[in-house]
């Protein structure tokens, strides 16, 4: 008996999940809608959107007209139900991010990072989360959880801790640092790359994959591997870390202590390094986005030169990735991925092309992302979103 009452159980929460997830990423629908997108049958799926109507997870949101009969109600998740938050935390700076449930920004923070000290970005964490809280006019009670974007590899808790070797992290408890600090929200702390890619397949440029590679170019590289439509962790969730595949046998030295890493050739720090030692120490601005957007711009042999080579690095990257995963999508994100990209994508397909196998290159699609360069924030606040999605209940609960 007590089996029995677990399955049916499973399969309620399995179905909410399915109507929410549907409603979440296509609506509004109709129950009519619902019901075909989702398999269940007509009966099942009003049963259920009558259950979140009234727990004020759903909402209705017009109607349209149909065959005959009298007009179809469309729902749509709740924007109201409550708020999500997000937090990019890079090498220079921390960004955090508030929204409603329909993801419309309702207020940003910009923290400059002065120290990757991990005190130190745990109270800028928490400093963030109060100030964009304070800005919008919404009570911490109303907020379903915050997730954080990392650097590094993450060791899911509880609690999660973060392994982070380019920036001096080893085992650090961020999780455990950040509540610490003053946030006692749901916290969900995961790997940068691996937000954005989730932010991509949700309302980017990968959405409607099931096979996918999303590329992350900022100071470093990472990327997030959809296979099936889950992104790949690995083992211990290691998986993802492409900046750090050899590019170049007995090549440079790259910030994780190896020689010839793809981060050393083609992420942003790398780039600027690589024209600073070729013009002898050529003054660029201090601030990184703006020095690389200043070598972008230059007519300059040598600049023009490190801008060619980094073309023909990341295609290599990326042709590695196409023959090793198949997949039918290249999304190429970050900030310096998209500023690179806005200009050299042609080129970067063509470099990618002379490296590749023919027949995977033929299949797959090379594009840029679309959602921004706050997508690591986007997607981190997609983290406990997928909480409520997955389990089709309210994470503030019990």
């Amino acid at each position: 008996m007590v089996r029995t009452r677990a399955t049916v159980r499973d399969l309620r929460r399995q179905n909410r999940s399915v109507l929410l997830t549907a409603l979440f990423l296509d609506g509004p629908l109709s129950r009519l809608q619902l019901s075909a997108a989702t398999g269940l049958s007509a009966a099942t799926a009003s049963t259920i959107t009558g259950e979140l109507l009234d727990e004020g997870l759903l909402v209705e949101a017009g109607s349209v007209d149909s065959d005959g009969g009298r007009p179809r109600v469309l729902l749509r998740v709740n924007p109201a139900f409550g708020h999500v938050i997000g937090v990019d935390v890079g090498e220079t700076g921390i960004k955090v991010e508030l929204f409603d449930l329909a993801m419309t920004r309702l207020s940003t923070v910009d923290l400059p990072l002065t120290s990757l000290e991990p005190g130190a970005v745990s109270s800028l964490i928490a400093s963030g989360v109060s100030e964009v809280l304070d800005a919008a006019g919404v009570a911490a009670v109303s907020v379903l959880g915050v997730g954080v974007g990392v650097p590094g590899t993450v060791e899911q808790g509880p609690p999660a801790v973060v392994h982070a070797q380019t920036i001096g992290w080893d085992a650090v408890p961020l999780e455990k640092m950040i509540r610490a600090a003053g946030v006692d929200l749901p916290l969900l702390v995961e790997n940068g790359a691996k937000t954005q890619g989730q932010a991509e397949m949700w309302f980017g440029a990968g959405r409607g994959a099931r096979h996918a590679v999303i590329a992350l170019v900022g100071s470093g590289v990472g990327i997030a591997v959809v296979t099936g439509g889950v992104v790949h962790r690995g083992a211990t969730s290691n998986a993802g870390e492409w900046g750090h595949t050899t590019i170049s046998f007995g090549g440079r030295r790259c910030r994780c202590g190896a020689r010839g890493c793809l981060e050393a050739y083609a992420g942003a720090d790398a780039m600027l390094a690589r024209y600073r030692e070729a013009r002898r120490g050529a003054d660029l601005p201090p601030d990184e986005q703006t020095a690389l957007a200043e070598l972008l711009g230059s007519r300059s042999a040598v600049a023009r030169r490190v801008v060619d080579e980094s073309v023909g690095y990341l295609g290599a990257g990326i042709a590695n990735l196409v023959n090793l995963f198949n997949p039918e999508r290249v999304v190429l994100g970050g900030w310096a991925g998209l500023a690179f990209g806005a200009l050299k994508l042609d080129e970067i397909i063509a470099a990618t092309a002379s490296h590749a196998l023919r027949h995977p290159f033929g299949q797959v699609r090379i594009e840029l992302a679309l959602t921004g360069p706050d997508a690591v924030a986007v997607g981190a606040a997609t983290l406990p979103l997928a909480v409520l999605l997955d389990t089709g209940a309210d994470p503030r609960v019990g």
